[in-house]
């Protein structure tokens, strides 16, 4: 078959499909061309998610007539002054937008630049383009996509239905409003709900009002400040507590030099920085933006400009789980401040407080003895009575008066220990309630950490040997990693077929179970799996010795204790959380309870 020359609204359309995947792609070029054009505001109307109708308005600084025609032709552009393809400083640049978009779609442009006496208006037709005309409007350009992807039916196939390419577009405007916290965004349409984001100041202070516009209220309140740079890279933003977690990854927003991107390098290193404080199924929430020179980042990497190059990815992969780090360790025993809500919850739906909680008298007649809640024990009431007499807490701490250093600590003076396993602490303005195993084991393992970092974790020799018999596999395992083990300080050897002989254990760990510390860590190496980094699951190992000397839930502590253990919280970095990536104390603010009672 010979060969020949496609026609060129054909290449259009081919091109069209690179660049215009859904609606909520068509909404991205339009929208980054109106920020490029220096827009204050731009408001977006959708209707059937796009496809149907999708209207852009900006008061940007428009177009004039000629470059009007122009804009509308292939490989025209106003994004490369200078031609230098590797010196990209816009947004919008691929050169192909709005001529693949006018391809598969009836495409209107109002538009009007600055100082001119009236706008123009341009349209086409799937592809063939009309002649310039006046028109009315003021400064900045509307631009109308109707019946997107009319021209190739075969597209319209693999479009979602209208809500879900609705809530796509929504996807990309809040990560570009996000980017540009001085502009006021607004998207209204079928299918979503709506939104309207004030232009917010500028610095530090308006950039978090603009992302807690879009990520909620919650995450300002439990997020830590990003501010870091090395070699001319420039990391910014804000990340959220390791507590405050998410079940996916989709709020995470990232950005490079104001793209949002979707980047695997920006996401493993996110993975990375939080790895210590989160298990593998919970992802964090945070807003990171990453500033560098246009010469070292390739932004034409993918089609959409959803993925980026860095000339050195390790530089910026460095930075971020570095910043990152350094920022939760600063935030120490920080909790999310969602834990008191979600309890409050839980004993609303409970029935607790309210008009919900009323229930009707019981009978005249009624006898406490005969309800399912009576203690058993047969028909002696005073037995009874006096089982219900015994304490379910621990009081003696409230014998005393705190202190008063104590009480305006951030977690307060220890007033009970509750079931042997939960420490009740009162501050100034509220209550605590610590796990008082996950707390200290938390603390234990960054105890062990810092050992390790500073001259090796603290060891002892056992006097005798511990034998601990395993499977062949475990045993292979073991011995595979001795020398990663015996530099936390547990010394195994191999002591016949399916067993080992741990010879030196922490100093911690002494007295603790060795043998069942020695199973878990095997069962914690078969978990982690060769191809495992060394570094995690060295972590893994200390977590699972920290476990074995943590203060078990069952156990009796006096008052000297408990507020010990909340004062070296308050002093440890991340222990808010423990190794699981679970909240230790849950806070209650005493407005909070009093509204439980209907005081408030």
């Amino acid at each position: 078959m010979a060969i020949r020359r496609l026609d060129p609204v054909l290449v259009d359309r081919i091109a069209a499909g690179e660049v215009v995947e859904r609606p909520a792609s068509a909404v991205k070029e339009l929208v980054e061309n109106a920020l490029d054009a220096g827009a204050h505001r731009i408001d977006i109307v959708i209707e059937a998610g796009g496809r149907r109708l999708i209207r852009i308005t900006d008061d940007g600084g428009g177009m004039s007539a000629d470059d009007l025609a122009l804009a509308v032709e292939r490989h025209a552009t106003s994004k490369l002054p200078d031609g230098d393809l590797s010196n990209i400083a816009t947004l919008g640049f691929r050169g192909e937008a709005l001529p693949s978009i006018a391809s598969v779609s009836f495409l209107d442009i109002h538009t009007r630049a600055a100082g001119s006496d009236h706008a123009s208006t341009i349209r086409v037709e799937q592809g063939r383009k009309q002649a310039v005309g006046p028109a009315a409007l003021s400064v900045g350009t509307r631009i109308e996509v109707r019946d997107l992807f009319s021209a190739t039916p075969a597209r319209l196939k693999f479009l979602k239905t209208d809500r879900a390419e609705a809530q796509a577009v929504a996807d990309v405007v809040k990560r570009l409003a996000m980017a540009n916290p001085l502009v006021r965004f607004s998207l209204q349409g079928d299918n979503l709900t709506g939104f309207d984001y004030a232009a917010c100041p500028a610095g530090q202070d308006g950039w978090l009002a603009r992302i807690a516009q879009v990520m909620g209220r919650d995450f300002r309140e439990n997020a830590v400040a990003i501010d870091a740079e090395r070699e001319g890279v420039m990391l910014r933003g804000f990340a959220g507590l390791p507590t405050f977690q998410r079940a996916n990854a989709l709020s995470q927003y990232l950005f490079v030099n104001g793209r949002p991107v979707r980047d695997k390098l920006l996401h493993g290193a996110v993975r990375g920085a939080y790895m210590d404080y989160m298990p593998s199924d919970r992802h964090p929430a945070l807003a990171l933006f990453v500033e560098c020179e246009p010469r070292f980042v390739d932004v034409n990497v993918h089609p959409a400009k959803s993925e980026v190059r860095f000339r050195d990815p390790g530089l910026v992969r460095g930075l971020i789980v570095g910043a990152l780090k350094q920022a939760l360790a600063g935030a120490l025993h920080r909790s999310s401040t969602t834990g008191g809500s979600q309890m409050l919850d839980v004993l609303a739906r409970r029935g607790f407080g309210g008009a919900s909680a009323y229930r009707a008298p019981p009978p005249a007649d009624w006898d406490w003895r005969a309800s399912p809640a009576a203690p058993g024990f047969g028909d002696n009431p005073q037995a009874s009575f006096a089982h219900e007499a015994q304490p379910a807490a621990d009081a003696r701490p409230h014998a005393q008066a705190p202190a008063a250093q104590d009480v305006d600590s951030p977690l307060g003076a220890a007033r009970a220990q509750i079931h042997d396993t939960y420490i009740v602490a009162q501050t100034r303005d509220g209550i605590v309630i610590v796990d008082q195993h996950a707390a200290h084991e938390r603390l234990v393992y960054e105890r062990l950490k810092r050992q390790r970092s500073e001259s090796g974790v603290a060891r002892q020799m056992l006097l005798i040997p511990a034998v601990v018999e395993l499977d062949s596999a475990d045993v292979d395992r073991l011995l595979d990693n001795a020398e990663t083990l015996d530099r936390l300080g547990l010394k195994v050897e191999s002591f016949g077929p399916g067993a080992v002989a741990v010879t030196e254990a922490p100093a911690l760990l002494k007295d603790g179970d060795l043998a069942g510390l020695v199973r878990d860590v095997a069962d914690t190496l078969a978990d982690d799996g060769a191809a495992t980094p060394l570094e995690k699951k060295v972590d893994h190992v200390l977590a699972t010795m920290a476990c074995h000397h943590s203060v078990r839930a069952g156990r009796k502590l006096g008052a000297e204790e408990m507020n010990a253990l909340l004062r070296e919280m308050e002093a440890t970095p991340g222990s808010g959380q423990c190794n699981h990536g679970r909240p230790t104390y849950v806070e209650l603010k005493l407005a909070d309870v009093e509204r439980l009672f209907g005081r408030k």
